[in-house]
């Protein structure tokens, strides 16, 4: 018997385990480790910070899906990995803090035989002070956060109705954010709503980013083919923000976050202040705090971890100049150089280097857009390391089998611009490879029989019919492994 071991069950951890468990013969072991207890499909969270989507939409149960599927379940945090066992057993293990309401305080020893680390992000919004619910600005980041952002947004609309005028402030809550996609989809949403309500020429609504340029979307922005013609998303954002009167702050870094004023540096070098009556900022980006430890029990933390706290795994991590880094540089397998049963997938792998060409301000401060890791990358990256961890299992395999670099597989995205099926519009685009390649493709980094973008209703009809596909899988009912990730 083998034991697999998944820690996290967002998109890349829940995609690992439902592969693998389909995939293994039953008398071996598929265990998920997760401190929530409900499957979020966080890109509509979005539409629930809008209110034009309840959680319950994006959300459900993970237990009975388990349950069904022959998945051993945990309701706990994993706070620390033992890749070789401690003094008195050699056996590779996990220490898992329970979350469950029923078990406080409990702590578990895990054995496995492979560990897939799916534990996503840490949401830091301590990086910047005053950023985050709880303190001076909402989030979409989790369906808690954005029914608080639907909350604040709708008494910003009451007041804008009697009168009161409004600045709406949605972007980047740090310098080294990611996931500009989803301020970007948000932001239009916003739009859209206060169109709705007939309430738009009472606000003022700002984007604020870390990107350079808008179109950026921490890529390094896309050249698209449309109509004939090649754009890049530069112009393609810019016309967008022009059109709907959304005004963009361009290379921000959020430097504090108080009730009612940020405060932000740009790359000129030169602070500002903007007073709001609303804000959603994005945090960056961190990896769980989970210690690692030899057999001896001394801590090999920065052995597999990197600073940022993801998971180093099988990428080129030496220091060098933009013009230096490849495509190559990016991992193939997510497998740790360093214990061959480790693997970490989605947002959890330590990515080698920025996509976007960094940025730093006079002062020193880094204003450059992490790469994103969410989304279709997650997923085919998670089903390609389960689908190896299956042929090292049942076939013998000594080294992966499979392979899923950024900078060799493509993704597409549909962005919301507002949510209606008469009216609503979404930006959907493809990309390939998501990492650019300039020695492939000199002249973009991209194949631009691939890398195309357009926007219109039939894009939000394309985004719905998604989320209630991919809900669908994800609860692994009948049909599910054939929809694609």
């Amino acid at each position: 018997m083998v034991r697999v071991v998944i820690l996290g069950a967002g998109i890349a951890g829940h995609t690992a385990a439902l592969m693998l468990r389909k995939e293994l013969p039953k008398e071996h072991e598929v265990t998920v480790v997760s401190p929530k207890p409900r499957y979020n499909w966080i890109p509509s969270n979005i539409w629930v910070g809008v209110g034009k989507m309840k959680p319950e939409e994006v959300t459900f149960d993970l237990a009975p899906v388990y349950a069904r599927q022959g998945i051993a379940f945990r309701l706990a945090r994993v706070t620390e990995l033992y890749p070789e066992g401690d003094a008195q057993d050699g056996t590779p293990f996990v220490v898992a803090d329970s979350t469950d309401p029923s078990r406080p305080g409990e702590r578990e020893r895990i054995p496995y035989d492979f560990v897939v680390n799916a534990t996503g992000p840490r949401l830091n919004f301590a990086a910047t002070p005053g950023l985050g619910p709880g303190a001076n600005s909402t989030s979409v980041c989790t369906h808690e956060h954005a029914v608080d952002a639907a909350r604040q947004l709708e008494a910003s609309i009451a007041r804008m109705r009697r009168g009161e005028r409004q600045t709406l402030l949605i972007g980047m809550g740090h310098g080294g954010c990611t996931c500009e996609g989803a301020a970007f989809e948000y932001v239009f949403n916003v739009d859209f709503l206060l169109r709705e309500q007939g309430v738009r020429d009472m606000a003022r609504l700002v984007f604020l980013t870390n990107e350079a340029d808008l179109g950026d979307f921490g890529v390094g922005g896309i050249h698209l083919r449309r109509g004939g013609y090649r754009v890049h998303t530069k112009i393609f954002a810019e016309s967008l923000y022009a059109e709907r009167d959304i005004e963009a702050i361009l290379g921000a870094h959020v430097e504090r976050v108080d009730p009612g004023v940020v405060q932000y540096e740009t790359l000129d070098g030169e602070k500002h202040t903007l007073a709001f009556d609303f804000a959603m900022l994005l945090p960056p980006f961190a990896g769980q705090p989970i210690k690692a430890h030899d057999r001896s029990g001394a801590d090999i933390t920065a052995a597999l971890f990197a600073p940022s706290g993801f998971m180093k795994v099988d990428a080129d991590y030496a220091a060098k100049p933009f013009e230096a880094w490849k495509a190559s540089d990016w991992p193939k397998t997510y497998q740790n150089q360093r214990y061959r049963n480790l693997f970490a997938v989605g947002i959890a792998f330590a990515p080698p280097h920025p996509i976007s060409r960094p940025h730093k301000s006079p002062r020193g401060t880094n204003i450059t857009p992490a790469p994103p890791r969410t989304g279709m990358p997650s997923a085919v990256i998670a089903r390609t390391v389960a689908l190896s961890i299956r042929d090292m299992i049942v076939d013998g395999q000594l080294e992966p089998s499979r392979t899923a670099s950024m900078a060799e597989i493509g993704a597409s995205c549909v962005a919301s611009a507002g949510a209606s099926w008469l009216r609503g519009t979404a930006v959907s685009m493809a990309m390939y490879p998501i990492v650019p390649d300039f020695e492939r493709y000199p002249e973009t980094g991209r194949d631009l029989r691939f890398t195309f973008g357009e926007i219109g209703t039939a894009g939000h009809w394309i985004k719905r019919i998604l989320h209630h596909m991919f809900l669908w899988k994800a609860r692994a009912r009948l049909g599910w492994s054939i929809i694609p990730e």
